[in-house]
């Protein structure tokens, strides 16, 4: 029968970080001719194990085969006595080649019967005798054989595979001591041997060594497995100088923080002659206004921001004649009956006033420029409470019939309020060749009126249309005689001012158009 010997297999306490590791541990077990007949998993853990594995020792044999074997052996042996019995009656031979024949004949026999060679026993005793052919190598050939052998980091290279998080290549020192049939022990020795340390936990820092361009390091994983890792060694491409200080005198001038810029100032068009570059200035100062107006919304038609009374004392945690108590204090006041227009305040680059809506409700109104003067409209209706369909507050100059033509622009002259401007750019946009509505280009609208470009933006910013961002933006919206307007900017970089009727009059008019049919039916 053969003869066996036992290994124990185990995965560690975490068991492997992969399905493939361990995949490739059993295919190892099977190239060094283990046979697992043990193997349990851990319940928590599908990739943690432990098992035992045997392999045989010496090939299986019976006595059968000892037996032709022994007489292969001896017919071999009667062969050879005979034929140097013969040569030697012959003188073909001298007789000391007995011994020898005999020797190579019980040589060869074990040879072919697969049994290991045997050894000549009967001049053990004798100290004179020689000792045996070790294949004509003597100690110096030994060492010469010794110096021969890989280097410990080129034997390192072949058994390495590539990390699985980071640059370079890694090998587990038990996989080492596996292939190598070492003890892990005799892996770490060499480690230190060949200048590497071994780092004491995971979270030691490594030690680098170099050999041949390439660096090398050990790390323990918080399996307190030990890994032995390699990389190229990286080419320096700069060198490090220390580099001048400036002092408060040489430090420049600080930039102009994004929250300073102008908010209202149009985007250029492509045709747009460049503007002159704003003058810098220091941020808004930081009052009760303006922190009443970051509380307020912007309007969601027109430009400006508004904010009610119910939500500024809720988040202002005061009453409503707490807040208007401190709104009189910077000149904002409710407009009284015998007043026809609101009481405007100018702080800083936007004017604040005050209305009541249709419900009685308080609301505090913000935008950007000055305040408008007597006979001038104040554009009260773009504020919150009257985007919500209530009533603006009176102005001195009534607003012009939606059928009523606008006189015409003289070139040169100075441009109308925001209503009045959009009927007078009216005049100047034709039909479109495709879809519904007019449209004119806005540099044809200028030269027409005999302004500058720039003039023309900033006269319609203040109807609320305003230039997009890039062509694929969202535009805003002017609303004026059942009209809506609006900019656009073509792939050429043409910018374009637009008008079509709203929603509201296409509605009007599909029911007149059916009302009229009703009535031609009766």
């Amino acid at each position: 029968m053969g003869n066996w010997e036992y290994k124990v297999i185990s995965s560690g306490k975490g068991g492997f970080a992969s399905p493939a590791l361990m995949e490739k541990f059993i295919n190892d077990l099977g190239q060094q001719q283990w046979e697992i007949i043990y193997f349990h998993t851990a319940p928590e853990n599908a990739l943690a194990f432990n098992g035992l594995a045997r392999r045989a020792t010496e090939r299986d044999w019976t006595l059968e085969d000892a037996a032709a074997a022994a007489a292969r052996t001896e017919a071999d042996k009667l062969r050879a006595e005979f034929e140097a019995k013969f040569k030697a009656a012959t003188g073909s031979a001298p007789v000391e080649d007995d011994k020898a024949e005999t020797f190579l004949a019980e040589e060869k026999a074990a040879t072919d019967n697969g049994l290991r060679r045997l050894r000549d026993t009967s001049r053990d005793a004798d100290p004179d005798a020689p000792e045996e052919d070790t294949g004509g190598r003597d100690e110096w050939d030994k060492l010469a054989v010794e110096d021969e052998l890989p280097t410990f980091f080129d034997a390192l290279r072949p058994h390495m595979r590539r990390n699985q998080r980071g640059p370079g290549m890694s090998v587990g020192v038990d996989y080492l001591a596996k292939k190598w049939h070492f003890e892990e022990s005799d892996v770490k020795t060499a480690l230190v041997e060949c200048g590497m340390q071994i780092p004491a936990d995971e979270n030691a820092k490594p030690v680098y060594v170099e050999y041949e361009g390439d660096l090398f390091w050990v790390n323990i994983n918080r399996r307190g497995e030990v890994w032995i890792n390699t990389r190229e060694k990286p080419q320096p491409v700069f060198r490090v100088i220390q580099a001048k200080r400036l002092t408060e005198e040489e430090l420049p001038v600080a930039d102009v923080p994004p929250a300073a810029r102008h908010e209202s100032a149009p985007a250029p068009s492509a045709q747009a002659s460049p503007a002159p570059q704003a003058e810098r200035r220091a941020p808004e100062p930081a009052t009760f206004l303006t922190k009443l107006r970051g509380l307020m919304r912007r309007n969601r038609r027109g430009h400006g921001w508004s904010g009610s009374f119910g939500f500024l004392t809720k988040a202002l945690k005061l009453d409503e004649p707490a807040l208007l108590a401190q709104l009189g204090e910077h000149g904002i006041r409710p407009q009284t009956e015998g007043e026809s227009r609101p009481q405007f305040h100018e702080e800083g680059d936007f004017v604040y006033w005050l209305n009541r809506n249709q419900r009685g409700e308080t609301w505090i109104n913000a935008r950007k420029g000055r305040a408008p003067h007597a006979g001038e409209m104040a554009d009260e209706g773009d504020d919150e409470s009257a985007s919500s369909g209530e009533a603006p507050a009176p102005t001195t100059a009534p607003a012009p019939a939606a059928d009523a033509a606008p006189a015409p622009v003289a070139s040169g002259a100075p441009l109308p309020s925001a209503d009045n401007t959009l009927a007078a750019v009216r005049l100047l946009l034709q039909p479109k060749k495709r879809g519904e509505g007019v449209a004119a280009l806005v540099t044809d609208v200028a030269s027409q009126l005999g302004r500058p470009q720039e003039d023309l933006l900033a006269a319609l910013a203040g109807a609320g249309v305003t230039v997009p961002a890039d062509p694929k933006a969202k535009p805003t919206f002017g609303e004026h005689g059942g009209e809506i307007f609006w900019l656009n900017q073509n792939a050429r970089g043409e910018l374009w001012l637009n008008a079509k009727p709203s929603m509201a009059t296409r509605k009007s008019r599909s029911r007149k158009t059916a009302n009229e049919g009703a009535g031609s039916e009766e």
